[in-house]
């Protein structure tokens, strides 16, 4: 016999895996997760999974995976929406003074969600004040779909465990992310970084970041040197400023957004 199934956590119904098109072409698999202000909705990934230009990737559409019906979820539907339109793009990423951020958000039209669809989201409830004190070596989850791994059947993703690896709250090289400590892949770029906090409601977990990608050293010996295992997490204040131009002072180090022009 098998155990009875125990309620899904909302974090996996918070995160959702992402496939990008040029036209009728898949280029590329990733994770995003759903971030709610007020009554609007958006989607949150890696700037690079919108646009990543030293690759030449440029995809003109997204497709999100979603669960239209909550008591099945061996049932998902894709949800495409386009990335540009009249020449510019629909979504929005950030800059700072310091440099380009690896974050980039689309807003989802309520009205093409499935009506009764099991989704969770974060909202600006579930970003870090000035009471939670996050330190160093704080274990940490990475919920994404990792090579595009997944489970298949109820289409929700796998969870890997890391640490904070720099202070949190500073500047990692003068740049707007701190580090992680964990084993993570291709494809899950734009997960959410998140530590548990009980006292958030229905979706029990803080947003401590974004994840962005692996790092390493470039004259790494390949052969007698392992890669450092590191990983950039992006501040998730920045998601304040990109969801309300008025907000820009509440995140900091965000100054700037941008509209990002089609690709000739």
């Amino acid at each position: 016999m098998t155990a009875a199934a125990a309620p899904l956590d909302p974090l996996l119904l918070a995160t959702a895996r992402l496939s990008t098109f040029a036209g009728p072409t898949g280029l590329t698999n990733a994770t995003g997760f759903f971030f709610r202000r007020g009554e609007r909705l958006y989607v949150v990934s890696s700037r690079h999974v919108f646009i990543d230009e030293p690759t030449g990737h440029h995809p003109d559409r997204l497709e999100i995976e979603l669960h239209p019906d909550p008591d099945n979820l061996a049932e998902s539907i894709g949800l495409s929406v386009l990335l540009y339109r009249d020449g510019l793009a629909n979504w929005r990423q950030g800059r700072d003074d310091g440099s380009e951020i690896d974050v980039a958000l689309l807003e989802i039209d309520p009205a093409a969600l499935p009506a009764d669809g099991a989704l969770a989201a974060f909202t600006p409830e579930h970003l870090p004040g000035a009471g939670d004190a996050i330190g160093i070596g704080e274990p940490l989850l990475i919920p994404g779909f990792p090579l595009g791994f997944h489970d298949g059947l109820h289409h929700v993703p796998v969870v890997r465990q890391g640490s904070v690896a720099s202070p949190y709250g500073w500047r990692f090289q003068g740049r707007g992310c701190f580090l992680t400590d964990a084993r993570t892949h291709r494809g899950i770029s734009g997960a959410p970084v998140v530590v548990r906090s009980p006292g958030r409601g229905a979706l029990p977990w803080l947003l401590v970041g974004i994840h962005s990608s692996r790092l390493d050293m470039g004259d790494r010996d390949q052969v007698a040197d392992e890669s450092l295992g590191l990983n950039a997490a992006w501040y998730p204040g920045i998601l304040l400023t990109l969801t309300d131009a008025d907000a820009a002072q509440d995140a900091p180090g965000a100054v700037d957004t941008a509209c990002v022009p089609l690709p000739a």
